[in-house]
């Protein structure tokens, strides 16, 4: 009967009524306890297939469409935890019920962690290595070694700076005494090192300066976030130059992305916030192999009007791939201010996202045939990612082209059955009003079908925002843009950001010369430097 009672195959199963009279008196507290543990283990597997579901859900079902991907990971992070929660019960159970002679195996992460981590080797001797017959000292065969990672929380340290005077003892030319060292805040308590986690600590990791403070305080470290601040600020003047020289190499390119995102402000005279914005302005030459690094700028607005997007692209005339935003229709005007009329290619993730929304809430099928079109283009696309522009273009022409022209007469068809006023027909409306910069991609090898590439770009900003809720003044969205610039461009390029900066404001400090600021951006970064 107990065989049937643990059928694992069938788990939800209600369990058989088992008559503990019929079982001997010496053996029924046995029976209990084994019943119990199967009951709970039982429960345990149903939660688990419960979160297996629901984990499904959150990364695959419809409803993962309505999250963003901060909230996809969110669903996913605190799934996984409670997932892991399960586990280490069910292996507890398990181990207890065996008497701890057979526990399974453990999750392990193997292979993972880089050579270059410190090792700090803890022999474990036995308690005596005379043999047990009598035979005299135990001689070493061999060793078994196991690796975990082990985390010191981060160490603070005073470097105290001695610098010896020395006099003759005989004349009295007076005293010789090496010059003190060039520091970033003369006379402060900041290294480079420490300002460069104070940056990295509020810019890629989201931590506002009164969290850092707090943190600091719990290491006996008292240092008020005004402190902080005025580190902040000190270090995002020097590094204005950079950032500056990093937007003119980008405006020198022949294509470029710009996307833009709110930006919360403290209106001071108000006491309330105000809406401001980060336009970002990237390049991102990869899916064709250009020759030139990526890189990205954040410049701050206090609002979103089309002009501000004119004076951050003085000086640049190429091609710039945006949303369907109407603010950057000036840009495309004889009137342009800055420049040429500047080309613009629209974005397609955009196109199709408007029609998701309508298929979502009522399953049009006019929808879903818009959405199955547009997904014969991204096919194209995955298919030329990473060859050179001549042979992207050639393709699009070749596959690409009569299948917008398609969905083209196709639009048009489906405009003229609905009405403009209802919520499919704005949609279609939408794509009809944007063609012609939504067919840019089609004539240039460059050009990317959506600017999903800069939308990645504004995550980290968003991010920022949601930790640190606004900023304390517009000067501050200034400094934001400024230190969120370096730190991306870093990322892109697969440079250390903390690294960068520490060595770049010991640069700066030391008199690092304005001619060769090029020296500077993060793309020419070496370690060793």
């Amino acid at each position: 009967f107990l065989l049937g009672f643990c059928d694992s195959s069938s788990p939800m199963q209600t369990a058989p009524v088992i008559d503990l009279s019929a079982i001997p008196a010496a053996q029924r507290a046995a029976v209990l306890a084994l019943m119990e543990t199967v009951a709970a283990l039982t429960e345990i597997t149903r939660r688990q297939e419960h979160l297996i579901s629901e984990l499904n859900h959150a990364l695959h079902g419809k409803r993962s469409e309505k999250l963003t991907e901060d909230e996809r990971q969110l669903a996913f992070e605190d799934l996984s935890i409670a997932l892991a929660e399960v586990d280490a019960e069910k292996e507890t159970r398990a181990a207890k019920a065996g008497d701890g002679a057979s526990r399974p195996a453990s999750k392990r992460t193997i292979g993972n962690l880089p050579a270059g981590l410190p090792r700090i080797e803890e022999v474990i001797e036995p308690a005596s290595l005379i043999c047990a017959c009598g035979c005299g000292v135990m001689h070493k065969i061999g060793e078994d070694r196991s690796e975990r990672l082990d985390i010191v929380p981060a160490q603070l340290r005073v470097i105290v700076t001695v610098r010896p005077k020395y006099a003759c003892r005989t004349c009295t030319d007076g005293v010789t005494q090496a010059r003190a060292p060039s520091h970033l805040i003369m006379g402060g308590l900041p290294t480079e090192a420490t300002l460069a986690h104070v940056l990295v600590s509020k810019y890629a990791d989201h931590l506002p300066l009164y969290r850092q403070s707090q943190i600091l305080a719990r290491a006996g470290l008292d240092l008020h976030r005004a402190v902080l601040a005025d580190w902040v600020g000190k270090a995002a003047f020097h590094l204005k130059p950079i950032v500056d020289r990093l937007a003119e190499h980008l405006k020198r390119s022949s294509k470029l992305f710009m996307d833009e995102t709110t930006a919360p402000v403290l209106d001071p005279g108000r006491g309330v916030t105000k809406t401001g914005y980060l336009w970002a302005l990237a390049r991102d030459d990869r899916p064709w192999g250009g020759g030139h690094p990526s890189g990205v700028v954040y410049f701050y607005a206090p609002g979103r009007a089309g002009e501000n997007a004119e004076t951050f692209l003085t000086g640049f005339d190429g091609i710039l791939q945006v949303d369907g935003y109407t603010g950057y229709n000036r840009l495309t005007k004889p009137s342009r201010k800055g420049g040429a009329p500047i080309r613009v290619a629209l974005c397609w993730a955009h196109a199709r996202r408007k029609l998701k929304e309508v298929f979502n809430r009522d399953g049009s099928e006019i929808a879903a045939e818009g959405l199955r079109r547009i997904a014969e283009f991204y096919a194209v696309e995955a298919d030329i990612r990473g060859v050179s522009p001549g042979q992207r273009l050639s393709a699009r022409q070749a596959r690409t082209a009569p299948l917008v022209a398609t969905f083209g007469d196709w639009l048009q068809a489906q405009r003229r059955k609905i009405s403009a006023k209802s919520r499919l027909g704005e949609k279609l409306t939408y794509i009809h009003n944007h063609w012609d910069g939504l067919q840019t991609f089609l004539t240039d090898g460059r050009v990317e079908i959506d600017s999903n590439r800069v939308e990645n770009l504004i995550r980290p900003i968003a991010l920022n925002r949601k930790n640190a809720l606004f900023a304390g003044h517009d000067e501050g969205g200034i400094a934001w843009g400024r230190i969120a610039s370096l730190i991306e461009t870093c990322k892109i390029n697969g440079i250390e950001p903390f690294a960068y900066l520490k060595a770049t404001l010991t640069a700066i400090a030391n008199g690092h010369p304005q001619s060769r600021l090029d020296e500077l951006l993060p793309w020419n970064f070496t370690p060793s430097r």
